[in-house]
This record gives structure tokens, sequence and C-alpha cells, in this order.
């Protein structure tokens, strides 16, 4: 006969046991950003959570399952972020300067992301092409800046013969490297630029770049 308690029992467990894979991805995280993938250790995660290296195996099945969960995980934040922006009611030039900030904002919140991307990239983005949710999660923010460049065109606004995924490379890179090559930057120019009294003349300079770029006016070829 079944209790009437195994129903909240078994629904216990379940959150305990998301708590716990969720306490595990958060220090994994903060471990690969810190040491890499080769020199971050399953018993160095383990010691810092309230759980066994056995059950991280347990869970993820080992350390390569275990950095491809943390990937999944840090770039679905970011898709998810992409998924929420509502440009819809801005005009063109407005709204490809909020896909700009989002994206400036977002790196500069996840510095760990950034560190795990570089990481990634050491090892030939193995674990990226092994896994199937991020074979299939794709970039919200692609289809956005299609509909935003559409418009842009239609309108007269946008002159540049440019696709999505080159404008998307052009606002990443310089979100990533402005986080991505602080110390360096800093120690050979003397200058900070994630220093905070930076940020929005940074923030700001990203989107007038872009747009300079797609409203440039052309000579006929």
């Amino acid at each position: 006969m079944t209790s009437v308690d195994e129903p909240a029992r078994s629904g216990t467990r379940t959150r305990d046991a998301a708590r716990t894979q969720a306490e595990i991805l958060d220090v994994a995280t903060r471990e690969f950003a810190r040491a890499g993938y080769d020199g971050a250790r399953v018993d160095e995660i383990a010691a810092r959570t309230r759980t066994t290296k056995r059950m991280i195996y347990y869970y993820f099945g080992g350390k390569e399952q275990l950095f491809t969960a943390v990937l999944e995980r840090a770039y679905g934040v970011i898709r998810e972020a992409e998924q929420r922006l509502d440009v819809d009611h801005l005009d063109p030039v407005a709204a490809i300067r909020r896909l700009a900030e989002l994206t400036f904002d977002h790196h500069e919140r996840h510095p760990d992301f950034i560190r795990l991307v570089s990481i990634e990239n050491i090892h030939d983005a193995e674990h990226i092409a092994s896994s199937e949710i991020l074979a299939s999660i794709g970039s919200p923010a692609l289809d956005v800046i299609r509909r935003i460049l559409e418009e842009g065109r239609r309108s007269g606004l946008f002159t540049a013969d440019v696709d999505a995924v080159d404008l998307h490379a052009m606002i990443s890179s310089f979100c990533f490297f402005r986080v991505a090559n602080r110390h360096t930057f800093g120690a050979l120019f003397g200058r900070d630029l994630v220093a905070p009294e930076q940020r929005e003349h940074y923030r700001a300079m990203l989107g007038d770049m872009v747009i300079a770029y797609l409203t440039a006016e052309r000579a006929a070829g």
C-alpha cells in the first residue's frame, strides 16, 4: 500500500537533487573558470560542495560531462536573456543599440562565461560540438538581428551589406575583448577597460560604432 506521504517525499527528493546539481554547477563553473579544464579537479569541486565525488559522477558522469553541463548552462543564461529582449516597438537604430547593450551588460556581469568560452576555444570547441543541447540551442539574437536589419534596409536607414552572424560577431568581439583582455590591456596601456567610471563611455561607444557602420554612406561600386 502506498503511503500518502510518498508523493511529498518524492517531490522533496526531486527538489533536493535539483538543488544539489545546481550547487555542483555553481562550484564547477568557478573552478573551471579559475583553473581551466585541464587544471580543474573533481575532488576539489566535491570538497567545495555539500556532496561527494561519487555523487558528482552519478549526476553528471565525469569531468568531461560536467564541463559540458557547465557550458550548457552558461550559454543557456544568455540565450534566455536574448529571448526576453523586446525591441519590436523600437526603430531599427534604437533596436540594434539595445541589442548591443544587452550583450555588453551580460558579458560584464558574467566574467566566468568569458573565461569558459576562452577555455573551450583552447580545446577546439570539442565539448560544444558533442553537446546535443548546444547544437540545438541556436541564438535568439540572430533572429532579432535579422528582423532589425531587414527593417533598417527597408526604411533606408541601414546601408551596410552585412548578415546577422557577422553583426553578432562584431558586437560580441568588443564585449568579449573588454572583459577577457582587461588585465593585459591594462598592463600594456595603463587603462582598465572595465573601470566603473568608464562603463557608460564604452557602452555608448559600442552602440555608436555599430550604428555608424550600419548607416555609413558608401560610394557606388
